[in-house]
């Protein structure tokens, strides 16, 4: 049982993987044995590396790629091929939201939601996964293995309850609208998750979504913390630990009959 849910020097990508999610991902996978390439879109030193990584620094590596340049990532995968070998795992974890701190307009209603906040969204959460997915999931395909894991959200299954928000105009004397963005993108990768799944079933590339609910940051209004957790029925939000696990499972053997699928980790938010 133990052997099946091993990792033991596979290889990984993780995008993103210097934010609060994906550096979580990375030392998960560090853990297991794997070796974890990132793909970022800004530099990061071995120092820097050892620092983030502690006891983990000699697995891990950051290849310089945004996932909305095909090129860029192109380059990142024939260097990581050239270092380590064809990726076993690929977490297509970057990605960007509307900023609650923002210009008003971010957040502003649907009415009069700007198209160049949309397109920025869209483009990262959406396009980008596309990209590197077709960059790194083809060298998969040819490899005859794989395990792509898309990073959702509880707002890709349901729509932002605006209700959670409110308090922002009391407080701010404007209103706060969670934009439509960030749910579209997410709810897309539902059906690109089930489209890649059967387009590469055959050759042995497994694809597979996570959605993820509310995770503890230390970051939100104690207002909304307290609207979100009434929503909850746990009643508490994830630790951050908490979300490292599933992705170990995906890239190993433990889950080597399932593709296709969306595992759900919110606390039961969207059960209600």
């Amino acid at each position: 049982m133990t052997k099946a849910f091993s990792i033991e020097d596979r290889i990984a990508v993780v995008t993103g993987g210097l934010g609060q999610l994906g550096t979580q991902f990375c030392k998960t996978l560090a853990e297991g044995g794997a070796r974890v390439a990132i793909f970022s879109r800004r530099p990061f030193s071995p120092e820097q590396i050892a620092e983030k990584f502690p006891g983990h620094s000699e697995r891990i590596r950051v290849y310089v790629a945004s996932v909305t340049d095909k090129a860029a990532l192109e380059r990142a995968t024939e260097d990581l091929i050239a270092d380590w070998g064809v990726p076993h795992i690929l977490i297509n974890n970057a990605g960007i939201d509307s900023k609650p701190n923002g210009d008003a307009d971010q957040n502003a209603p649907f009415e009069d939601y700007p198209q160049k906040y949309w397109n920025e969204v869209i483009d990262t959460n959406l396009t980008g996964v596309m990209l590197t997915t077709q960059v790194v999931g083809s060298r998969m395909a040819e490899a005859g293995r794989g395990s792509i894991i898309m990073v959702g959200s509880m707002y890709g299954m349901v729509s932002p309850n605006q209700a959670l928000y409110a308090y922002r105009e009391k407080r701010d004397g404007k209103p706060f609208i969670k934009a439509i963005s960030y749910a579209a993108s997410k709810s897309g990768l539902l059906n690109m998750t089930r489209y890649l799944a059967t387009y590469w079933a055959k050759k042995g590339v497994r694809v597979n979504l996570v959605t993820f609910g509310g995770v503890k940051t230390g970051s939100f209004d104690k207002e909304f913390i307290d609207a979100f957790l009434e929503r909850v029925p746990m009643g508490r939000q994830a630790e951050i630990e908490e979300f490292g696990p599933i992705v170990q499972f995906l890239g190993s053997e433990a889950s080597s009959y399932m593709t296709g699928a969306n595992l759900v980790l919110d606390g039961g938010f969207t059960s209600w």
